[in-house]
């Protein structure tokens, strides 16, 4: 998901898409107990995206807003 796809969602939207990152990154982490999957990759993938989310929504409640191109 890209920072710019972000940014024009609700807080609430975010807050959503953050609690349905850190449901997925607990599959994969019972996946990755389990002998299932073998790829850290998408769980570096899925981490970034909650960290990216969770940064959005700091910005929002400082009230900072980069001017957006394109």
């Amino acid at each position: 998901m890209k920072t710019n796809e972000v940014r024009g969602k609700s807080r609430q939207e975010i807050n959503d898409e953050v609690g349905a990152c850190r449901r997925e990154l607990l599959n994969m982490q019972f996946q990755w107990l389990a002998g299932e999957t073998r790829n850290p990759a998408q769980k570096k993938s899925v981490r970034r995206n909650i960290a990216r989310l969770k940064t959005i929504m700091r910005e929002m409640e400082l009230g900072i807003h980069p001017i957006i191109q394109g």
